[in-house]
């Protein structure tokens, strides 16, 4: 009898579930109570782990790399303790779609043994665990990006990243869950379920690297790879408090990695690095750059990573609001406090209006829609599986041609010319600006990608980061009486809640021009020193 696509499903997570290792599951008189909200204390709170497993996934990158290099640290270790850290966050979140823990276990070990004869590391990566988004190839595995139809259809082939980073001697343990084709602010999909935000589960960890975030941020990753065609980086940092870097496509290797619109490349998906701090997104540009992935890619670019000097007063544009959402209190909050830093610390900020950014959101939009749907609906298709509720607009799409195609595609060449005559007149070394309207929000209630979607239009390169300001009940109260820019901003406001979002981080983003990225890195650090926040 032919399974229904809720029995594939069913049947995909007991699978997942059953690659846990039984010594991994959490003792029923250990497990947080549902009640419980914040459970990355959980780790060195519960005594589940032991010291040394609770030592090797709170190391740095650098420290990781010192210890296992010099032989004080075994790989095999360090991969076992992230994986059950990693294990662990799954229970608690629902972050992972795939595991490769016997996988990771064994070349670790083969890692180990070749130092011990060679005294040599492999490569710079030399046994660092780094985590996936579900989209990255690797032979035998899933890619599923939330399709019940893709369930149980392994990959032949790795992705270009995935060859690139064993090479270097990484240690690929985890792949991490999406929403349905990756093209929702939220992880969640009709396969695997929810992920939700291990600082407080019920709010959303973003989408559509929102696996990702959840498991840095609770300590099960100290460095993973995301992608973003609309803020899907930058929405999930931003939602968890940590860094990511967007770069300008063809800077990162692209290559063999799955899509739910594949083709369509009006506006191109990137992907980049997740991590805890600018060190260790920088970290990971820098080696994959000297990887010479052009090599290996014919997208990606041949411009090594180069050294850059972007003094000590920036002149930063402004965005306070995008036209279209105002953010709410805590951002807004953060923003300010953020340019009042600035100014103190000497920088020149002006206020940058959103001129085109309502235009290239809608670009985005038709962009994603163009094909009527037809390439998400034929993934469906064969399991019958329906459209999820957040992808209403999929479902209703209807097809635009060719022509209309082509026409849309010259206006945002247009656009694009017309936003970079404007920058350069003014001047400006980079824009701050929210990366979303949220601290974070609760499940079903994300809205509105525009302050990360018109830097995927324009191509810029960019930086999601925490600001240092949390949410507080108390200086972030819901206001009321001012006119709403946009029904969805009407719907922000009217949905924000002071006391669920308590305690949250803010994050803000600084964007630079197109392939930019050593200069968007060192500006965040400058910015952090200005702000006397973490790097």
């Amino acid at each position: 009898m032919t399974r229904n696509w809720q029995d594939i499903a069913k049947a995909k997570q007991a699978a997942l579930f059953k690659s846990i290792p039984k010594e991994w599951l959490i003792p029923a008189d250990l497990m947080p109570s549902e009640s419980q909200l914040d459970v990355t204390g959980f780790p060195k709170e519960s005594g589940f782990f032991t010291g040394n497993e609770l030592k090797y996934t709170s190391a740095t990158i650098p420290e990781l790399l010192q210890k296992i290099h010099s032989g004080q640290w075994k790989a095999a270790d360090v991969a076992q303790a992230f994986s059950k850290r990693a294990a662990v966050c799954h229970q608690l979140t629902n972050c992972l779609s795939e595991t490769l823990f016997p996988e990771a276990l064994k070349r670790a070990n083969f890692l180990d043994e070749h130092l011990a004869k060679t005294g040599k590391p492999v490569g710079p990566l030399h046994g660092l665990p780094i985590s996936l988004k579900d989209n990255f190839n690797i032979i035998g595995k899933d890619s599923t990006i939330g399709f019940v139809a893709w369930v149980d259809q392994p990959a032949t082939y790795n992705t270009v990243l995935v060859d690139l980073l064993t090479k270097a001697g990484a240690v690929l343990y985890v792949k991490t869950n999406v929403p349905t084709a990756m093209m929702i602010a939220e992880s969640v999909n009709n396969t695997f379920g929810r992920t939700v935000n291990p600082l407080n589960r019920r709010l959303t960890s973003g989408g559509s690297s929102g696996g990702e975030s959840a498991l840095i941020s609770f300590g099960g990753s100290v460095l993973g790879v995301g992608t973003d065609i609309g803020g899907s980086l930058r929405i999930p940092a931003a939602c968890t408090g940590i860094f990511t870097l967007r770069p300008s496509f063809g800077r990162f290797p692209t290559a063999l990695a799955k899509s739910g619109l594949a083709g369509q490349e009006a506006v191109n998906s990137v992907n980049g690095p997740m991590a805890r701090s600018l060190d260790d997104i920088e970290f990971f540009a820098k080696n994959v750059v000297g990887a010479e992935p052009w090599m290996l890619d014919p997208k990606c670019l041949p411009i090594p990573w180069r050294p850059v000097d972007v003094g000590k007063k920036l002149r930063l544009g402004v965005i306070w609001n995008d036209g279209m959402v105002v953010p709410t209190p805590p951002v807004r909050r953060a923003l300010k406090h953020a340019v009042e830093k600035l100014q103190q610390a000497g920088h020149e900020i002006v206020d940058w209006e959103p001129e085109l950014h309502q235009e290239a959101v809608d670009l985005l939009g038709e962009f994603f829609l163009a094909d009527g749907a037809k390439s998400v609906r034929d993934i469906l298709a064969p399991v019958d599986e329906p459209f999820r509720e957040e992808m209403q607009a999929y479902s209703e799409a209807q097809e635009i041609g060719v022509h209309a195609m082509w026409q849309l595609q010259a206006q945002r060449s247009k656009l694009c010319k017309d936003y970079l005559d404007r920058w350069t007149k003014a001047g400006l070394d980079g824009i701050l600006c929210p990366t979303t309207p949220f601290a974070s929000v609760e499940h079903g209630k994300f809205k509105h990608v525009g302050y990360t979607g018109v830097f995927n239009i324009l191509d810029y390169s960019a930086v999601s980061f925490p600001s240092g300001v949390a949410a507080d009940r108390q200086l972030d109260k819901a206001e009321s009486g001012t006119k709403p820019l946009s029904q969805d901003d009407a719907q922000i406001q009217a949905e924000y809640n002071a006391e669920a979002v308590h305690g949250m981080p803010v994050s803000l983003q600084l964007v630079a021009n197109r392939l930019e990225e050593e200069k968007v890195v060192a500006m965040t650090r400058v910015v952090l020193e200005g702000l006397g926040a973490a790097v």
